[in-house]
Order: C-alpha cells, then structure tokens, then sequence
C-alpha cells in the first residue's frame, strides 16, 4: 500500500505535469497565432505594430486602459491585437477561427460585466482603440465613423463642422461608438430622433470568413440584425455611416431636485403620467438616491432628480413644463439656455461655459470604480403606495445604490418594433437603470452592493415588464442568464429579454452568416438548433 505521503508525492506531481501541459499548449497556440497573424500580415500594414503578448512591456496598460470596471477579475489573454488597420481586423477573424480560439471584440470597455475583454477558455482581445476616424459630410448630413471613436469624439468633431447638426446617442462621453450603437445605445434626443441605431444608413463589418462588407454586400438581413441585436454574435464592426440630425442654436436645460418632504411623491407620479406623452423636443430623465435627512439624527430620505433636454428655448419650454407637470414648480430660473455641444457637458456635471469641449476628446474617465447594473421597462404608472414601498427599500439599502428612469413616448412609439433587432418601442412609459458604485473592492464589500442591488431589482417585480421582464442590451446583466454551452435553450433564456419577439429572427440570421458559432460568448446569439 502507498503510505498518505506517496500519494500527496503523486497528486502534486500529477497537478505539476497538467499545469505545465496547459502552460506548454497555450505557448504552442500563442505561437501558432502568431504565426498566422504574421502570414495574413500586409507589407504596407504589418499587423506586428498592433500585436501585444506577455512579454510586451505595454501589455498590462492596453489591457487595463479601457476597463470600466474594477469588480471584472484581470483577465488573461493570450494576444491582444490593437487593430490599426482592416486588414489587422480580418488577419484576427481569420486566425482565431482556424486555430479554435474565442475572439472578444472591445470598442471603448463600456461593458458593465466585462464580456467583451474576459472569457473562461484561451482567447484573444481584438480592441478597436486605434480604429478611430470620423469623417464628417454636412451637406449630405452624414458621417463616416469608425468603431474605435468615442461618442465625445464624434459629438466634438460634429460641432466643428456645424452649429445645428447632432447625433442622438449616450450621455457619456467615453462610450466607443462600435458596441454602443449596435446594442440600441441611446440619449436625451431619443423622443425626437430615436436610438442612434435608427440613425444609421450603412456599416462596413468583417464577417467570420474574414471578408469586409459593407450594407450593400452583406444584406439586409445582416444589417437589420446589427442594428440593436449585438454584433459582436455576427462580426465586426469597423465603421458606421450615421445620419446627423437637425439640432436648433440655442438648447435649454434644467436639473430640479424634490426630496420626500417636498412632494416628491406627487412630482414623480405625475411625471409618470405624462413623461412619455410630453412634446417629443423634451426629454426629462428622473434620478432617484437615498440621501440624509435635513437635521442630524434625521432618517434617510429620497431625492429625485429631474433632469432635462429640451430642443429649443426656455419661453418654449416653460409652459410646456407647467402645463403637464405643474407639480414640478418650474420657474425660468432653473433653466439654462446654451449650445446643443455644451448642453453634452451640463449632462457630465461640468460647468458650462468655462469647461472647453476639447475635454470631450478625453477618452479616459476621470475616475474608475466598481460597478453593478441592472435594467427593467415599466409600461404602467406605479401607484403612489407602489413609490412608497421602493422607497423604503431604498433607504433600507442604505448603500450607494440608485435608479434612474428614462422617459419614453415620441418617435420611440412609432419606430414598429420589428424595425430593427431592437424591440423596445412602443408600450413603454419609461426605461430603469438600476445602478451601484463602491470605491473599495474585496469580497464583502462587492457581495453586499451585488445583493443590495439585486434585492432592489427584486422589489421592482410587481411594477415592471413580463412575461417576458425585458432587458436593455447594452446594460449588460450576467444575471439574467448565461450560454455555457451555446445552445438555443439557453441562448433563449436572456435572448427573449433583450430582443423579445426579435429573438427568433436573430437566430435564423446567426444560423446563415455563423452557422459554426464562431462569435460567441456568455450572452451572444446562438444558432438554430437545427
């Protein structure tokens, strides 16, 4: 018989030998990639420039410079490959599919669970950083943007050409346009001008053969599908063609807040009665936190934040506000008149005019943190014991834990939901972010915003979307499902929240464009089970 010491001898030596088997067969792969990406490399653009291993001294600030995320474990790739060129794009495509390997695709890092820079099998990180030209064309009101830009980068670069042309697009400026507009990403211009996916009239993507096509070449099947469904379970995005929308020279913006003891019950029931039914040149977003009560001892307390856009002057909006939503008290001097470009920074909380938009070329945020989000749509007014009881959890939460309401109505209800991959349209009264943020990591203190989040998700049951209880793409929530397998069954868990009736459509197109399921991840489109 081995004595217990033989056998603990062996096990080690047994975990030894497969520790370095794996470590040997991931040197062979990193390796045979590289290999590949060096035969699929153009003399005029040598893809050795954009190619980033272990041993690079750069590689740790690539791999960290566009995460958001402190809570995302430091993921391992084998390669990343900082694309500067197409054919850099397709050399990855090309490579990784031969050789087995996971791609994930990163545009700005934007993603709240990290599934576009981790995975749990050997993969490669194709960032799209460098990728980031923006062409503007005024007197046809387009304009050329590749996937690597930010949103800051092509609202600043619009302005330059014109005083009275946008784009309807996020709030926060270091979103990377590829991910953000393929997933539905939207703004304070979406009751006037729709999502910015509806704003787009061509794209050029790399399909999973390693060939460049552009709207006309790939179909409109394609194109309907990476319009709100996620391009990243189909291709790659390189660029997008949008269409730039009228904007007027003068803006008007205003930010009032009500706590508890200031009727906010009454403002925020109100508001949900008319938030989607309001003239489609306002957008009033409304923000909820627990806050400390006005004396010392004083329990927590509500604050709800009425945040506004409004597509004109402040004589036009006053009584559109007093009319619809008296309770708000509005008086003119809450309101400030400015330019659309500098209305982007008051939504940043920076002061206007003395901020200069050049910070919109800012690609890094000022500070990181950890973070959970979570999101929900609500198509009928919560009642007014309905806000009580949210409240309370809220203030029982006691944690930086927060929600915000964004108003839907407008074009939003006339968009047919079959439109684009994006079903979110008509129906809705309003879209929840739920949001936590804590500065410290550790086990405890993430598990505690985690469930604090979870349990206020939770509580909203009764009051939000089912059957299915929809969910917001770009809000990335591993907690609504998850594809270990990339099967239909599980693909359908997840995929009928996001997409609703879309769903099905989405898989027919994954099926013809990737029928061996080569983009996949966590929550990516599966193929047709048969």
């Amino acid at each position: 018989m081995h004595s217990s010491a033989s056998i603990m001898k062996l096990s080690l030596l047994s975990i030894l030998i497969i520790i370095s088997a794996a470590c040997a067969n991931s040197t062979s792969l990193q390796d045979n990639f590289l290999q590949c990406l060096s035969n699929h490399s153009q003399s005029a653009n040598p893809i050795y420039e954009a190619v980033y291993t272990s041993s690079n001294s750069s590689f740790s600030s690539v791999l960290q410079s566009y995460i958001r995320n402190l809570r995302i474990a430091t993921p391992n790739p084998l390669v990343i490959i900082a694309a500067k060129h197409e054919s850099h794009v397709q050399a990855t495509v090309i490579c990784s599919k031969s050789l087995g390997l996971q791609i994930r695709i990163r545009s700005g890092g934007h993603d709240y669970d990290g599934l576009s820079y981790v995975s749990n099998v050997p993969f490669v990180i194709l960032d799209m950083f460098n990728l980031r030209s923006i062409n503007i064309n005024v007197s046809d009101e387009s304009a050329w943007v590749q996937a690597g830009a930010s949103i800051g980068e092509v609202y600043y670069r619009v302005a330059e050409k014109s005083k009275v042309h946008g784009f309807p697009a996020g709030v926060c400026p270091t979103l990377g346009v590829g991910g953000h507009i393929t997933g539905g990403g939207y703004g304070n211009m979406m009751r006037k001008y729709g999502l910015s996916v509806d704003n787009v009239v061509d794209a050029q993507v790399v399909d999973v053969k390693g060939r460049i096509l552009d709207r006309k070449s790939m179909g409109e099947d394609l194109f309907w599908a990476i319009r709100g469904g996620g391009a990243a379970s189909f291709c790659v995005i390189l660029s997008w063609k949008i269409k730039l929308v009228a904007v007027p020279e003068t803006v008007t913006v205003f930010e009032v807040e009500r706590t508890v003891e200031q009727g906010a019950i009454d403002v925020v029931w109100k508001w949900q009665q008319v938030a989607n039914k309001l003239d489609e040149d306002l957008f009033i977003r409304l923000l909820f936190k627990p806050v400390n009560g006005n004396k010392e001892g004083d329990q927590k307390t509500i604050k709800a934040s009425f945040v506004a856009m409004f597509l004109g002057e402040t004589k036009r909006l006053l009584p559109l506000v007093n009319e619809s939503l008296p309770e708000l008290g509005l008086q003119e001097k809450d309101c400030v008149q400015m330019r659309w470009i500098d209305s982007v920074l008051f939504w940043l909380h920076l002061p206007v005019p003395t901020t200069p938009t050049e910070v919109l070329l800012e690609r890094i945020p000022k500070s990181e943190s950890y973070l959970k989000r979570k999101s929900d749509y609500v198509q009928e007014p919560i009642s007014k014991t309905g806000l009580e009881l949210i409240w309370k959890v809220l203030t029982d939460i006691n944690e930086d834990v927060g929600m915000t309401w964004n108003p839907y109505g407008g074009k939003m209800s006339k968009i047919p939901e079959t439109e684009t991959a994006f079903p979110h349209r008509a129906g809705n009264i309003f879209k929840i972010q739920y949001s936590a943020n804590w500065k410290q990591g550790g086990v405890e203190t993430t598990n505690r915003y985690l469930n604090s989040t979870r349990s206020l998700y939770e509580a909203m049951t009764p009051y939000v979307s089912k059957n299915p209880r929809e969910a917001f793409l770009n809000y990335r929530d591993i907690d609504i499902g998850s594809n270990s397998k990339g099967t239909y069954q599980e693909g359908r868990i997840y995929g009928i929240k996001y997409f609703k009736n879309n769903f099905d459509r989405l898989v027919r197109v994954k099926t013809m464009f990737d029928p061996d399921n080569f983009f996949q991840y966590e929550q990516s489109i599966p193929t047709s089970p048969s």
